[in-house]
């Protein structure tokens, strides 16, 4: 669920229950007034506020696996790169869960200066370059009859219990295809310190035979089918012919006002997107170019 998706036009990342994280990342997030992004940005590239020897980022503090205050998320991952490449000296935190008001409470707010993992085309924030790209995902147990299924629209699935996080992109695919009658929807919002991850707890569903299987953001499904030792397919969804889309490249979010602190991460990406490739691929993210190719090793 694109912060991550996961969280489809409403807030992405715990998808994302971003993609961190659809607009996935955090696509729904309550609207900031223009006031709040004045008082936390800057006035252009001379006023910009970035910290020149800190990188300060906007973070939720149990996200798995984009980010997590043990710093063992991708998203913790990267901003150790990000900071390395940009000479600062370490890497803080501003954290607070993905819930509406994230972005006005950090980012707009100046309490950091930028949050790893934001889906592009959100006007909550500004976008740099994509750094990856990824899709929802159908995950099921191999050998139970699914395979070759790539679309939400195959009749294989018609009386399936697939399970959904509510109010993702898939929802609508799924309800123009009569799946919800037969699905089990996931909650949207929930709080992840103190309540299991909804990749998480679907996977462990599936395995469970509560579930046929499990349409989610692909970061998720990959993290957690790993974890678990799953023994199942990862069909990214990417042949869906009318519906919402089902993939999203993914950026870094920054200020409106800091353009140059936005060239400066596009040049990192730019330059370390093998390094960058690498670090998804070992957390099992299901990583597709432009033109829908899975990306599978890093170049050279």
């Amino acid at each position: 669920m694109p912060k991550n998706p996961a969280w489809g036009d409403d807030v992405t990342g715990r998808i994302a229950s971003k993609p961190r994280f659809v607009l996935p990342l955090l696509g729904a997030l309550a609207l900031l007034p223009s006031a709040a992004w004045a008082q936390g940005a800057g006035l252009g590239a001379a006023g910009e506020l970035v910290d020149p020897d800190i990188l300060r980022v906007c973070a939720d503090p149990s996200n798995m696996p984009f980010t997590d205050q043990n710093g063992q998320g991708f998203e913790n991952k990267l901003a150790e790169l990000v900071a390395r490449k940009t000479g600062r000296k370490s890497v803080a935190y501003t954290w607070f869960p993905t819930v509406i008001g994230f972005v006005r409470n950090t980012l707009a707010a100046n309490r950091c200066d930028v949050i790893m993992g934001y889906a592009q085309g959100d006007e909550l924030v500004q976008n740099t370059n994509a750094y990856y790209r990824s899709s929802y995902v159908l995950v099921h147990p191999k050998g139970d009859g699914l395979e070759g299924v790539e679309t939400i629209e195959d009749p294989k699935l018609t009386g399936k219990r697939i399970g959904v996080v509510e109010r993702t992109p898939p929802t609508a695919n799924m309800a123009a295809n009569k799946l919800l009658r037969t699905a089990k929807i996931y909650p949207l919002a929930v709080d992840t310190r103190v309540t299991p991850s909804m990749g998480e707890v679907m996977i462990k569903d599936m395995l469970a035979g509560k579930i046929d299987a499990a349409i989610l953001w692909g970061p998720m499904a990959g993290y957690y089918v790993r974890q678990l030792g799953a023994n199942v397919a990862i069909v990214p969804l990417i042949k869906e012919k009318t519906g919402s889309r089902m993939s999203y490249r993914i950026t870094m979010g920054v200020r409106p006002s800091d353009q140059e602190w936005k060239r400066t991460l596009n040049k990192v990406i730019r330059e370390n997107q093998a390094e960058i490739n690498k670090l998804l691929l070992d957390y099992n993210v299901p990583l597709i170019d432009e033109h829908d190719n899975p990306i599978t090793a890093t170049p050279g």
